[in-house]
């Protein structure tokens, strides 16, 4: 079901482009922007991990520096039959994680000291196992397509603004109601549409890869019980080096906040109630 609702929120995505593309430059100029934005992400995709992991000053480890953690991810990638990634951890007081890379060959897994600290091992397999979720199911790659097409209307956007103040591209058939409404919706609708099907794929995939995590170990409300411990420290604490350009990474958004229903809609995960829920379920369904 979560792979039939990306499915369908990037078509909706792709046919907004495609529509605001059609009203500002034809198809021939949505096509160019399409490349420009897909070149910029394919640059960010191809060093996203090196460029995240550098941000929050993660260290990489291996089974001399941190024997259980390392052991415990390897168990895990064996045991889901994924290439072994490589570890990092992140000296904060915030916890929590999050996966990087271009693809489960070249991925790597984050937590922070904290984490370790404040988890059991069950709960530390729970959030691990998410993570990797994330890399068997390529959401790195799904979210830098989603980027690059809400990008491209983003950057079309900002040129319909341009050229509603300063009159370029204008005819006189852009003075009636219509024209006017057609660049309300370049300028304002489009992007705030883009951006929501983004954070709702966004949260879809979180979804996945609790059930995904879940499964694997076996222990569904460990990962729940895990899930709450971060949520109460997110909401408490923000992260130092977390910024909103890199929070649908993690587990938990470091910038976790109120779960009212409008601002459920700018979100880039679940609410963790939602997702607990979902984990009970889960763990019913499983006994």
């Amino acid at each position: 079901m979560n792979t039939l609702k990306t499915t369908v929120l990037m078509a909706a995505l792709t046919g907004l482009l495609i529509t605001a593309g059609s009203f500002f430059g034809g198809t021939r100029g949505m096509t160019v922007m399409f490349i420009v934005s897909m070149l910029m992400n394919f640059f960010s995709y191809w060093y996203s991990d090196k460029i995240v992991l550098s941000m929050y000053g993660a260290r990489e480890v291996d089974a001399q520096t941190a024997p259980e953690l390392v052991r415990l991810v390897a168990n895990l990638a064996r045991k889901d039959n994924l290439p072994m990634p490589r570890v990092y951890i992140i000296d904060t007081d915030t916890p929590n994680a999050f996966a990087t890379g271009r693809d489960p060959e070249h991925a790597a897994v984050a937590v922070t000291t904290s984490l370790l600290r404040g988890l059991t091992t069950s709960g530390l397999e729970g959030v691990m196992a998410h993570e990797l979720s994330h890399v068997k199911h390529r959401d790195t790659l799904i979210s830098t397509m989603v980027s690059s097409i809400a990008g491209a209307i983003t950057m079309l956007a900002n040129m319909a603004q341009w050229a509603a103040m300063f009159g370029f591209g204008r005819n006189d058939d852009d003075d009636n109601a219509g024209g006017i409404v057609g660049y309300l919706f370049m300028i304002i609708l489009a992007p705030l549409a883009a951006a929501l099907i983004q954070f709702a794929i966004s949260r879809s995939r979180e979804y996945m890869a609790d059930e995904s995590a879940g499964r694997l170990t076996g222990q569904p409300m460990e990962l729940a019980s895990a899930l709450r411990k971060i949520e109460f420290y997110a909401q408490n604490r923000v992260m130092p080096e977390a910024t909103p350009a890199t929070s649908h990474m993690f587990i938990i958004n470091p910038f976790s906040g109120s779960g009212a229903s409008l601002m459920s809609l700018f979100s880039t995960h679940p609410s963790t109630e939602a997702r607990i829920q979902k984990l009970q379920e889960l763990a019913q369904s499983m006994r």
